[in-house]
């Protein structure tokens, strides 16, 4: 690639011969002056300099680079390329302390190794390349891609995010970056979806993460060793798509209360029911369903295409693109070879993935956290008021520490837990994390909450306008109470927590 220095750069100042330079690397626009959005008059003062600094004034810089990467000619002298990260280093991403977890930035972890490091750098390249550039596009659209999910699934991304640990062998990917099977576990899905959650673009993280996340580990653990076979291969591989069917009209975190029900006749059940906020319910293929059999709840593998079975997208607030439903089930015949664990004992089945849907939330919702206050902490040393940045103002900087101190105790308290998981049995996991997950849920989404209020006040007007700078803010701020009500609203987390801890204590011999 050609190298310019500053005097062949500026020579390259007119419509006719158009180049800028930015971040060191330098770009043709002559083809480009009347296609951008304030026209070339925007562009003509500029050209032929170091247009670095008028740039980010404007724009979101990665996401914009990365759709105009073709543009570039050269290099500027003096500038080296930027390096692609090393994921081996003792620091990666941004450096711009808070604005990764702390184990990114050279903080000393037990919990990490060379494998997470290896994956953290997976990832984030699947994630900067197929999810970065495009997510303003797909928010606009209200549609996230087919392709996404399929690319995810080819990859491998969607077989991390099951719960399973240590790596199982009917997954049908090997762990990726030649991580052991016996070394996976929690802190390595914990990686998978911060990561994913960093676009800042709930739709996409739903559309990917819910189906692996909340629907099919119910087939994973309970389902027949044919329906095993037929299923989970399909979806992980992202030939497929799987959704949670709970939530009716009438009944939210009260799982116990559901409408639906499920009459035997002969070889099959006849649900009859509708369920509401199904996320991914659009575009399902399968459908996890829950009804009320007589004694009590069965889970069921639903079909599309079978008779009585529809669905209708719902709009909602934030989320958008991912696929969230009304689904209707007028008659719909299921064969007893899809019943999904013991007949009437479906609420365990549902109850037992209840820490893991939970968790992944948090994980979602604590990285969406940390994005708004990155893009404000960016801001507050871009932007200039009364002759001096957003930063140095004392009030700014006052919104900033509230958030970070916010995110890092949240980050830190879902480690800890992660941990704990990872040196208890299930069993004990299911009795002694349920009440601090919950409890991590409620802190996390109104973590979220808080930041991204914070982080719309510091950015003012581009905070409030779809795209652009503030963009990402902008959308967290719509996906805010997506993380806050599903997998059981802050309210119920917080009562159940305090219950949980109460019924542990006593357990323990603690006196009141």
């Amino acid at each position: 690639m050609k190298t310019f220095t500053v005097a062949e750069l500026a020579s390259h100042s007119t419509a006719e011969s158009a180049f800028l330079a930015i971040d060191g690397k330098v770009y043709d626009v002559t083809d480009f002056l009347d296609a951008h959005p304030g026209g070339a008059r925007i562009l003509l003062p500029v050209l032929g300099s170091d247009a670095s600094d008028a740039f980010r004034l404007f724009h979101a810089v990665s996401p914009v680079l990365y759709k105009y990467r073709q543009l570039v000619v050269g290099v500027l002298e003096g500038h080296e390329l930027e390096a692609v990260p090393d994921s081996t280093g003792d620091t990666f991403g941004n450096l711009v302390a808070f604005s990764e977890p702390g184990w990114y930035q050279g903080q000393f972890s037990p919990y990490y190794n060379e494998g997470h490091r290896r994956l953290r750098g997976w990832i984030r390249n699947l994630v900067d390349t197929h999810m970065v550039p495009f997510v303003n596009e797909w928010d606009a659209q209200g549609e996230i891609p087919a392709s996404l999910y399929q690319t995810f699934g080819k990859e491998g991304v969607l077989s991390c995010m099951v719960g399973m640990s240590p790596w199982s062998d009917s997954l049908p990917h090997q762990a990726p970056v030649g991580i052991k099977p016996e070394e996976w576990n929690l802190f390595h899905e914990l990686i998978v979806i911060d990561e994913i959650s960093r676009p800042g673009c709930g739709g996409a993280i739903f559309a990917l993460m819910l189906g692996p996340n909340i629907a099919l580990p119910a087939v994973m653990n309970f389902a027949s060793p044919a329906m095993k076979e037929r299923i989970v291969a399909p979806v992980l591989r992202g030939e497929k798509t799987i959704c949670l069917a709970i939530t009716e009209p009438y009944v939210g975190s009260d799982v116990a209360g559901i409408h639906s029900t499920a009459e035997e006749d002969g070889d099959s059940f006849i649900i009859r029911g509708e369920k509401k906020w199904i996320t991914n319910g659009v575009w399902a293929d399968y459908f996890v369903v829950a009804a009320k059999t007589g004694k009590g709840i069965t889970l069921f593998l639903a079909e599309r295409g079978m008779k009585g079975l529809s669905t209708r997208a719902i709009k909602c607030q934030g989320n958008g693109g991912s696929g969230t439903a009304f689904v209707i089930f007028d008659g719909v015949r299921v064969p007893k070879s899809n019943i999904i664990g013991e007949l009437h004992k479906g609420f365990q089945c549902i109850m037992k993935n209840f820490n893991h849907e939970r968790f992944g939330i948090c994980i979602a919702a604590i990285r969406s956290a940390r994005v708004c206050y990155e893009d404000a902490m960016a801001h507050a040393h871009r932007r200039k008021t009364f002759g001096k940045s957003l930063f140095e103002h004392g009030v700014i900087r006052n919104k900033l520490a509230n958030m970070a101190r916010q995110i890092e105790a949240s980050h830190s308290w879902m480690e800890t837990l992660a941990y704990q998981h990872t040196q208890m049995s299930h069993a004990q996991a299911m009795t002694q994390l349920g009440g601090p997950i919950a409890l991590l849920k409620a802190q996390a989404t109104q973590t979220l909450e808080y930041c991204a209020r914070e982080a719309s006040q510091i950015l003012g007007g581009l905070s409030y306008s779809r795209g652009g700078l503030g963009g990402r803010i902008e959308r967290i701020y719509r996906d805010v109470r997506g993380y806050a009500i599903p997998g059981g609203s802050e309210e119920i987390m917080l009562d159940l927590g305090m219950k949980q801890a109460h019924k542990i204590s006593v357990a323990r011999g603690a006196k009141f």
